[in-house]
C-alpha cells in the first residue's frame, strides 16, 4: 500500500538541488507525484507531494538530518492522505492585475474564505510595467466553488468589488 509525505525544503539557491533532492527521493524508493519548486529571492523553495511504501516513507524521515546537511536546506516533512472532497465543487480560475501595493492578496483570500471557497492554488508575481517601470503584481488563483453557490452573483460581486479597489479581474471556469 502506498502512503503520502508532504515536503518542503528552503535553501541557498545554486544549481544541483533539484539533482540531489529527487536522487534522494529515488533512493529511497519514493515517487514524486506533485511539486511546485521556485526561486524566491536568493532562496530555492521545494514542495512536494511523494508516496511510496511506509517503511521507505520512515527511512527518507530519519533521514533528513544527513539531507539537510548535504542540500544546505531546511527540511519539513508531514504525511499526508488523498483529500476527497465531501461536496461537488466547480473549479475556476481567478487572474488579477493591479499597481502593486500591500493587501492585494489579503483582499482576495478574504473575499473567498467569506464564502467558504477553497484557494487550491495560488501563484503571485511582481514585475515592472512595460513603458514606466510602475510596480504591477500579478494574481493567478484556481479556487473550488462549492456547487450550490450561484455562480453569475458571485462573479459579479466579485468583479465589483475588484473595480471598487482598482483591481483588473477576471474570474473564469477551469478547463
Amino acid at each position: 500500500m502506498s502512503e503520502q509525505l508532504v515536503i518542503t525544503a528552503l535553501g541557498d539557491d545554486r544549481p544541483g538541488i533539484v539533482d540531489e533532492l529527487s536522487k534522494a527521493l529515488f533512493k529511497h524508493n519514493l515517487n514524486i507525484e506533485d511539486s511546485r519548486m521556485s526561486v524566491l529571492g536568493g532562496e530555492f523553495a521545494v514542495l512536494l507531494l511523494v508516496s511510496g511504501p511506509q517503511q521507505s516513507i520512515d527511512d527518507f524521515v530519519g533521514d533528513t538530518a544527513s539531507l539537510e546537511q548535504t542540500l544546505k536546506m531546511k527540511i519539513l516533512v508531514k504525511m499526508t492522505s488523498s483529500k476527497t472532497s465531501p461536496q461537488a465543487v466547480v473549479p475556476y480560475t481567478v487572474e488579477v492585475v493591479a499597481i502593486d501595493h500591500p493587501g492585494i492578496v489579503h483582499t482576495l483570500a478574504s473575499f473567498f474564505s467569506g464564502r467558504q471557497i477553497n484557494i487550491v492554488d495560488l501563484h503571485t508575481e511582481r514585475y515592472a510595467a512595460a513603458h514606466t517601470a510602475t510596480p504591477m503584481f500579478a494574481v493567478s488563483i484556481t479556487i473550488a466553488i462549492p456547487a450550490d453557490i450561484a455562480i453569475k452573483a458571485l462573479r459579479d460581486e466579485f468583479i465589483d468589488m475588484c473595480d471598487e479597489l482598482n483591481l483588473d479581474a477576471s474570474m473564469t471556469a477551469t478547463n
